[in-house]
């Protein structure tokens, strides 16, 4: 090996380092533009994109810097950290941009936050890599032995895949005594080589002659490729074929279907016979346009093959050969020029589309940035675009053929959650053609709908004696928002005055609104109460709603009937006088009971359940007056005892007898004496009444020991009541709880036994009786309105739940006072 040829290598390593220096310039439409050189492996330095843009290092991480290709695939790399621009992959200048040159990939830079868009573009030079090649690398041509000197013969043309200096340069050809080569330039296409015949063939003496031909390209270091050429020497042929122009030419539109006509060409032969007949032939053209084209060869109508583009290629230049039948030939050319038609759709490229986007955003926000581009250049250059809907954006031109999609009016997710917003690139024609193109932009949710109740006041209701902790009833609220913002919680609020007293009584779930009765309710006590509840969202900057809960207390029949008169305590017995001169229908006397519930609950009826003569008395069922149904007689037992039922209409119903002693007397005086008389008689007449006195005295201390224990009890249980229900005393004064509420007692619901006393003047026995005078404590009774003057002046609440019976009670007292 030369010296040479060790330094070709290193030569060549020079040149392709050499090749890597980059330069940046700035366009005058904010385009930055680099260069580069092909087959530059990947990750190889471009250029600092951070510099050029006048940004500080680290701000393109910050800001979400990307690259967005025009096509479909993304040559380059950015290192958002340092700004870096970087060869993704080898670049091929060749598979890139064929033979067109300068070969330009176009990106953009993209940054969002705020979204911001740099255009930029590469250009790739060409390196030396494509050596020229033959396509056919041993052609034929048959010349006949009488060619005149000078005649030229075509060749086919070396294919180059590199262009400008790399391209194909120059033809050579070998050393013989028969032909030099003369090389031509097509309007459009490569070089090509021709024969010239410098001296006169001689068959017999030569019938074949033997030569290769080399194309050059300008590389550095250069190269080549070649081809042998077979030149058959024919037997005269006086006339070579004729063609009626040298120069053919055709439009063509590019929308041409295949096999449509492009042009006719025709040749003619002075000779005769075989000699005469010619056909047609596309003989040494580029593959290109032997994919593309198509001759006749006995009519020379040139027809289409394949596709035409413009927009790739516009002109065609093709060489035709016509042949004789004795093997003469001559050329002409077809040169066919496309004719842009608009048949290229606009092109949308979406560079960068902001979603989700929030519903407070301001007007003029850019949602997406994007591009147009119509392939057409000569006819529907001229792009309009808008929107195919009504909807809250516009398109907004940035620079040429670069929009942007923004807000047109403020957005709400509640309404509309998202958008499929169709771009509608519509291009001048004729005719237009159009391209429609879907950004979906979803919308996301902000805090800005407080929870809302169903309702605007609930009112629940509880049956009292409830169990603790049963459920009455929930509250619903629903937020409009969307995720943590819709998450709704409820709590209770405490009344205003501070007493946090309803956190004992009532509980709600703070998930789903549910309320809880945490005690067990008393009708008697409290009817209804009401509270606020709040209900807050989970938004950041939470928003809340309140609504006022109305509970109502519904009543059970849990109170028997308490009798007011007659006394039922058993210390002082009572008795009631009845004449012997008494007529029918004469009013003994009338029994007053209460009942603690209400409605229905304290309806009270009253019956006779037993009694010493059924006949006798009669009971009103409605007041409770106990009547004579006959004229009394002498004959009727003297002690009458009538046990009386007192009965609500509650279901079930409950109940209460009542006893009462009847004395029938003709006097006052009579039967008091006639008691005490018979009594001694007694005494005197039965010898045991002694022991039975003892027996009586020691059963009336063992009862009153009894009833001593009983009533320590009673008062104790009475004081923790009274403390209990100064509490619930402060609960109601906040939550509209009535405040004079009745404690309850024993079966009753009266906060004190209704008391009345027998007394006698003073005197002897004989005198006669005055008793039932009336004393009347103060009842609080629930939501009192009214008052009633006691015999001593006093106020006295007016009963709202009196029985029926008790209308009679102040005429039996004053009837006996």
């Amino acid at each position: 090996m030369t010296t040479g040829e060790c330094r070709k290598p290193l030569q060549s390593r020079q040149v392709r380092t050499l090749l890597l220096l980059v330069c940046v310039s700035v366009g005058g439409a904010a385009t930055i533009r680099y260069s580069v050189a092909e087959e530059m492996e990947s990750g190889s330095f471009v250029a600092n994109v951070a510099k050029d843009l006048g940004l500080e290092v680290g701000k393109l991480a910050e800001r979400g810097a990307r690259l967005v290709s025009e096509g479909n695939r993304l040559h380059f790399r950015l290192h958002r950290k340092t700004g870096d621009l970087f060869v993704k992959e080898k670049l091929d200048r060749e598979s890139l941009c064929g033979k067109t040159d300068p070969c330009v990939l176009h990106f953009e830079i993209v940054l969002v936050e705020p979204l911001q868009s740099f255009r930029a573009e590469v250009r790739v030079f060409d390196i030396n890599d494509n050596a020229p090649v033959f396509l056919n690398k041993e052609p034929v041509l048959k010349i006949p032995e009488s060619t005149p000197l000078g005649s030229r013969f075509p060749l086919q043309s070396a294919q180059d895949l590199d262009v400008g200096l790399n391209g194909l340069q120059n033809y050579t050809l070998s050393v013989n005594a028969y032909f030099h080569l003369h090389t031509r330039f097509r309007s459009h296409g490569p070089k090509y080589a021709e024969l010239v015949l410098d001296k006169p063939l001689d068959r017999e003496e030569e019938p074949e002659v033997n030569l290769t031909i080399t194309a050059v390209d300008g590389g550095s270091p250069p190269k080549s490729g070649s081809a042998h050429i077979r030149v058959v020497v024919l037997d005269v042929n006086d006339h070579v074929p004729q063609f009626s122009r040298l120069v053919y030419r055709a439009q063509v539109p590019e929308n041409s279907a295949n096999g449509s006509f492009v042009a006719v060409v025709t040749a003619s032969d002075q000779d005769e016979g075989t000699n005469k007949q010619i056909t047609y032939s596309l003989a040494q053209n580029p593959e290109a346009i032997l994919q593309t084209f198509q001759i006749d060869s006995q009519t020379g109508e040139v027809r289409l093959r394949g596709p035409l583009d413009f927009e790739t290629t516009e002109t065609y230049d093709i060489d035709i050969e016509a042949t004789d039948g004795g093997g003469l030939s001559a050329h002409s050319k077809v040169l066919v020029e496309v004719v842009d038609v608009n048949d290229n759709p606009p092109e949308v490229t979406i560079s960068s589309v902001s979603s989700p986007l929030p519903e407070d955003s301001p007007l003029q926000t850019v949602v997406a940035l994007f591009t147009i581009r119509d392939r057409d250049i000569r006819v529907g250059g001229k792009i309009t675009c808008f929107l195919k809907e009504d909807l809250p954006f516009r398109v907004k031109p940035t620079f040429r053929n670069s929009y942007s999609l923004v807000t047109g009016r403020s957005l709400d997710r509640e309404d509309v959650s998202g958008y499929n917003i169709t771009l509608v690139a519509v291009d001048t024609g004729p005719p237009n053609l159009s391209t429609e193109t879907v950004i979906e932009v979803l919308i996301s949710d902000i805090n800005d709908n407080p929870p809302v109740f169903q309702e605007d006041s609930y009112i629940l209701t509880v049956r009292e004696n409830n169990s603790p902790a049963v459920f009455i009833g929930k509250v619903h609220a629903e937020d409009l928002d969307l995720g943590e913002n819709a998450q709704v919680t409820y709590s209770l609020l405490p009344p205003k005055s501070g007493d946090l007293s309803v956190f004992a009584y009532i509980s709600i779930n703070s998930d789903n609104g549910k309320l809880y009765a945490l005690r067990t309710m008393d009708y008697e006590a409290i009817q209804d109460f009401q509270f606020v509840v709040k209900a807050t969202d989970g938004g950041f900057l939470s928003l809340s709603s309140q609504v006022t809960v109305r509970v109502v207390v519904l009543d059970d029949n849990d109170n028997r009937p308490m009798i007011l008169y007659p006394l039922q305590n058993g210390t002082f017995p009572c008795h009631d006088l009845v004449p012997r001169s008494a007529e029918a229908s004469y009013l003994v006397t009338k029994v007053v009971a209460v009942d603690g519930d209400s409605g229905q609950n304290s309806w009270l009826s009253y019956h006779l359940l037993k009694a010493t003569d059924p006949g006798l008395f009669s009971v009103q069922p409605q007041n409770g007056e106990i009547r004579t149904l006959r004229q009394i007689s002498e004959r009727d037992p003297m002690m009458q005892k009538l046990i009386i039922l007192v009965q609500d209409h509650g279901q079930p119903a409950l109940s209460t007898t009542a006893s009462l002693n009847i004395l029938l007397v003709d006097g006052f005086s009579e039967p008091y004496l006639q008691f005490r008389d018979t009594s001694k008689h007694s005494r005197k007449v039965n010898p045991t009444t002694k022991y039975l006195v003892i027996s009586l005295a020691v059963l009336s201390f063992l009862f009153l020991v009894s009833v001593t224990v009983i009533f320590i009890i009673h008062i104790c249980q009475k004081i923790k009541h009274r403390d209990k229900f100064t509490i619930q005393e402060h609960f109601y004064d906040d939550c509209n709880f009535p405040n004079n509420l009745v404690q309850g007692g024993g079966n009753g619901s009266l906060s004190q036994p209704c008391s009345y006393e027998m007394c006698s003047a003073s005197g002897t026995g004989t005198s006669e009786l005055r008793f039932l005078k009336r004393f009347m404590p103060n009842f609080p009774f629930p939501h009192a309105t009214g008052q009633e003057k006691t015999e001593n002046g006093s106020s006295l609440p007016s009963n709202r739940k009196r029985s029926r019976g008790s209308e009679g009670h102040a005429q039996v007292s004053d009837d006996y006072m």
